[in-house]
């Protein structure tokens, strides 16, 4: 127990609630500043709150913390503590800095340009806390969940979700505001593609371990994948070892990370780009058989 206290607390992850803090910041200076002063709108949950403030009246920050926070409690029990921890972190820390910025006077008041500097600053300070880990929106933590189940990239649903919502938005701020907030949508959606590698950015895993039967428990418990288990050995070591192939998204790297500290934390991992998948990787409900060299586990 006092070991993984201690991980808690490592130069890391606190590196990584700096540059939580750093996103909540610029994210809520560019809605709170630049957009919603010129009627334009985030999407996912953020989007359907400045819907409802704009019609019902209230805090802005209360709203958005309140709609958010039974994903929160959803993706508690499916993504594990610290995505929890940082994603809750940065909702509130959101929420509170969206009141702090209201006493102040809009930054832009020309249309276009706030579509353009909003849509950046709100891409850039998003993909920091994705890139960390964690997010400002409860639709990311339901797309991570649906992509799992289902062959369906997290950017596709979270676009399936924001589609409809800036339709809703045409009857609350017209057309040309939606419209806006839908080319807004779209820039920030490039930019968090640039700072975090892609909302549906596919990432494939070698592990390399001494046994890794259970880091491949761990992989098909909380991420859903499946995972292929080959046979190696060390050169310098010249022990027999075990190497995991796994395809994951960009938002479960930190996920696996966790796995492999909690688990092995003397495994060795590289990650990189896919491409494209071809065929099915995501199990709905994982059964693991023991005898797991040299075959895909299922």
């Amino acid at each position: 127990m006092a070991k993984k206290v201690i991980r808690i607390f490592d130069w890391d992850f606190c590196l990584s609630l700096i540059l939580i803090t750093l996103g909540a910041v610029m994210s809520s200076i560019a809605l709170e500043l630049i957009l919603i002063p010129n009627l334009m709108i985030d999407g996912g949950m953020n989007g359907v709150s400045i819907i409802l403030n704009t019609l019902f009246g209230g805090s802005l920050g209360f709203i958005i913390f309140i709609v958010n926070l039974p994903f929160l409690i959803l993706g508690y029990r499916q993504l594990g503590n610290k995505f929890v921890f940082k994603a809750g972190y940065g909702m509130l820390l959101f929420s509170i800095l969206l009141e702090v910025f209201n006493n102040y006077s809009p930054l832009i008041e020309d249309t276009l340009l706030a579509t353009v500097y909003g849509g950046i600053m709100l891409g850039v300070g998003s993909g920091l806390i994705i890139k960390c880990g964690g997010c400002l929106d409860g639709t990311e933590i339901v797309a991570i969940l649906i992509n799992r189940k289902k062959s369906i990239s997290v950017g596709q649903v979270v676009l399936g979700f924001n589609i409809v919502i800036y339709g809703a938005a045409i009857f609350v701020f017209g057309a040309e505001r939606a419209l806006y907030s839908l080319l807004t949508y779209f820039i920030t959606y490039k930019v968090i593609d640039m700072v975090s590698d892609g909302l549906n950015s596919a990432k494939a895993a070698f592990i390399i371990t001494d046994d890794g039967t259970e880091i491949a428990h761990e992989i098909l418990k909380r991420l859903g994948r499946t995972v292929t288990v080959l046979a190696g050995e060390g050169i310098i070591s010249h022990g027999n070892k075990r190497i995991l192939y796994t395809v994951i998204t960009r938002f479960e790297v930190s996920i696996l990370k966790d796995i492999l500290n909690e688990v092995d934390d003397s495994s060795f991992v590289t990650v990189f780009d896919v491409s494209e998948i071809i065929g099915n990787h995501i199990k709905s409900k994982p059964t693991i058989n023991e005898n797991i060299e040299n075959r895909q586990i299922i």
